[in-house]
């Protein structure tokens, strides 16, 4: 008698107990895989925290990581793939910091989200240049996450300074210019850190003040708030 002939001579509570038995296994081998998955992307994030992606080779990062370069590639595709992965990982906790903090007065939210930008930038170097850079020659999915993540600052200003994500393309255009700014600034800062990250949190929050008056000028239906204003 074959394996489908006793499952179906056995009834449909065995079945069903040899269904569910099925795909616990299949979760639990989803789960290790995920979690499999996980830890070689923590290993990829201190590998490449300050070392540029051609500075280390797929045989360089399975010695490092201490696994089979084989496993790598069934999990990544390509060195590209697993540089791509770890830029995503990273950066997906900066998008989620600077989305969050919504009960904080506008004021303190914008410190806090520049502070932890700067942050970042400090503690994944080579993976910030690689992002602002544009990647390895033109790479469109690593723009897509800078895009991401000009994105998300660009919301959290709006949502801060007009208390809304709506905003006029002049306004947009105006706030995205800042934030271009920002990473040159930042670029240069993490080559030559002259300046504290809080003295050049402040630089940062009062060039925006500056872009937000400039905004206000030129769209009117963009009011600057009260602290980027000029008294008199």
């Amino acid at each position: 008698m074959n394996m489908p002939q006793q499952r179906a001579e056995a009834g449909p509570q065995a079945l069903d107990a040899t269904r569910a038995g099925e795909a616990s296994g299949r979760a639990r081998g989803t789960e290790r895989s995920v979690a499999r998955r996980a830890e070689l992307i923590a290993v990829g994030r201190k590998l490449f925290a300050d070392t540029s992606y051609d500075a280390l080779s797929m045989d360089d990062i399975a010695r490092q990581a201490q696994v089979a370069k084989g496993l790598i590639y069934y999990y990544f595709r390509s060195k590209r793939g697993y540089y791509l992965a770890i830029i995503e990982d990273s950066v997906a906790g900066l998008v989620s910091f600077a989305a969050s903090g919504l009960e904080l007065p506008a004021v303190d939210r914008v410190h806090r989200t520049i502070d932890g930008y700067l942050r970042y930038a400090e503690s994944h170097q080579a993976a910030y240049r690689t992002i602002v850079g544009g990647g390895v020659g033109f790479d469109a999915e690593v723009h897509a996450v800078r895009d991401g993540v000009r994105a998300a600052i660009i919301t959290t200003i709006a949502e801060g300074a007009y208390g809304r994500r709506d905003i006029s393309p002049l306004a947009r255009m105006g706030l995205l210019t800042w934030v271009c700014g920002v990473e040159g600034a930042t670029l240069d800062w993490i080559g030559r850190p002259e300046l504290t990250r809080a003295a050049m949190c402040e630089l940062l929050v009062k060039t925006l003040g500056g872009a937000l008056r400039a905004i206000e000028e030129l769209d009117p239906s963009c009011p600057a708030p009260p602290p980027a204003r000029r008294d008199g």
